[in-house]
């Protein structure tokens, strides 16, 4: 999670919202880490998930990534949560929650849907304070 806290005080840093993303192999290594870059690509799913997933699976030559843990410092909204589950994501490590926008323990709960194929473990809380402190700052200083 330090490295994902990391990707988001970067992703801060170009005036993203600072969620930071790391994909882990089945051995822990890391296999892809970024940070949001929605404004930078002018692209409404380049959330950090989505880039680290995107980027692990080419690594892998796989769009599955059987085995492999996803490391993210805010709750993962509906469509990451989705792309998670997509890729077969072992387990899922979260820091803050999102009560707004969130899609694992909050907003549609997605694993918990029928509709969903797999269901990756789920860890909230996770470097939960830092990755907090780090989202209320953002956004005291763009009010």
């Amino acid at each position: 999670m330090a490295r994902a806290l990391a990707e988001a005080e970067a992703a801060a840093r170009r005036g993203e919202v600072p969620v930071g993303a790391v994909v882990t192999g089945p051995d822990g290594t890391i296999l892809a880490a970024d940070g949001n870059r929605v404004e930078e690509l002018a692209d409404p799913s380049a959330h950090a998930e989505i880039l680290v997933l995107r980027a692990a699976g080419r690594l892998l030559r796989s769009p599955r990534l059987s085995g492999c843990d996803l490391w993210v410092t805010l709750e993962p909204c509906p469509m990451c949560a989705y792309a998670a589950s997509l890729a077969r994501i072992r387990r899922l490590y979260y820091g803050a929650e999102d009560p707004k926008m969130g899609g694992v323990d909050h907003g549609p709960r997605l694993f918990a849907s029928p509709a969903c194929h797999h269901r990756p473990e789920v860890y909230g809380g996770i470097g939960e304070r830092r990755a907090a402190e780090l989202l209320r700052a953002f956004f005291r200083e763009r009010r």
